[in-house]
């Protein structure tokens, strides 16, 4: 399958570009829309998931994850970062070792990379693997907030164009094997963000960007919404006397996009035009391999109960390591052991 378009568009090609943004304005957006805030008595994608499953996170005879012929990643993932806005050297530099730890197999357990294992299980139609090599590519600062600091899901593309059309450092252009990753700065607000989502995947429109390329928006909620996206490292103020954990790199609202980012990134690669890997019978509002484990970073997870993580000697929680730093990271949906897992697990 072609996966971008370098040339002028034939009809047929510009009728289904045109057919895939109305049915993204129709449908409200991109295929996954994550928060990872416990959802104040409202039925989520936990509860049905789970039932009263004890033994197995989120194992269920309710989950019917399928393959749906679509492409994924399978070729070496390099993710092409764009800074929107002002970043610290420091916050790059969490993000930057936890997506370099993906393929760090040397890095102690539990791991990161024994984490994206998981990811590796799922195939395409060939029986070829989800890639084991993730690594940092190009990266594109934009400082000034080019597209302002209030941006629409559309908008977000727009942001992208910029990027990979620059007139100096543009960013490849990579649609078979490129994972771009937009990270807005804590002043900046994106269509959704904190009243239901923290993050989200798609893939670009050849009609608006002139490429099909999956991409992945994360956002830093430190000003905006920490109770909401950077849970558990802070609390929604509707849960009187829970306490927050210590964030392991000292950095609440970058360690809480951590989590985030690892959920799109699994997702975006087993699912990255909305055609792969996911439950339900609709693919504007499928239930993809994160989904299925929201709020689950350990043994006995479910609802608002993380499950059994890890304590640092500095009293931080974590619950993978990777090349130099620790890591809280939600699991994700085995659909070879039809349950939610994570290199943590104690019945690993």
């Amino acid at each position: 399958m072609c996966l971008g378009l370098s040339a002028p568009s034939p009809p047929s090609t510009v009728l289904l570009s045109f057919a895939l943004l109305l049915s993204f304005l129709l449908a409200g957006g991109p295929v996954s829309a994550w928060r990872p805030w416990p959802q104040n008595g409202q039925m989520n994608v936990t509860d049905y998931a789970f039932g009263d499953s004890k033994k197995y996170e989120g194992s269920s005879e309710f989950v019917k994850l399928r393959y749906h012929m679509g492409p994924v990643l399978t070729t070496k993932i390099t993710v092409h970062t764009i800074w929107y806005g002002k970043w610290d050297r420091s916050q790059k530099k969490i993000i930057r070792e936890f997506i370099n730890s993906i393929s760090a197999t040397n890095s102690p357990h539990p791991s990161v990379a024994g984490w994206w294992r998981t990811v590796q299980l799922y195939t395409d139609q060939t029986g070829a693997n989800i890639s084991k090599t993730v690594r940092l590519g190009e990266e594109k600062n934009d400082r000034l907030y080019s597209h302002g600091k209030s941006l629409t899901r559309l908008s977000i593309q727009s942001v992208i164009k910029s990027a990979i059309t620059a007139r100096t450092r543009p960013l490849p252009i990579n649609p078979r094997s490129g994972l771009y990753l937009l990270l807005t700065a804590e002043d900046v607000y994106v269509q959704d963000f904190c009243t239901s989502v923290c993050g989200f995947h798609y893939f670009t429109f050849p009609s608006l960007v002139g490429y099909t390329l999956p991409y992945a928006w994360v956002g830093n909620s430190a000003k905006l919404c920490p109770g909401q996206c950077a849970y558990p490292f802070a609390v929604p103020a509707y849960i009187p006397n829970l306490k927050p954990f210590k964030s392991p790199n000292g950095d609440v609202g970058v360690d809480g996009m951590i989590s985030v980012i690892g959920h799109e990134m699994a997702e975006l690669t087993t699912n990255p035009l909305a055609n792969a890997w996911y439950a339900g019978q609709d693919p504007s509002f499928p239930v993809e391999i994160a989904d299925l484990c929201e709020g689950i970073y350990g043994t006995g997870g479910g609802g608002s109960y993380t499950g059994q993580v890890l304590d640092a000697r500095d009293g931080a929680t974590y619950n993978m390591n990777g090349i130099r730093r620790r890591f809280l990271v939600q699991w994700l949906w085995s659909h070879v052991l039809n349950y939610c897992t994570g290199p943590n697990a104690l019945d690993h």
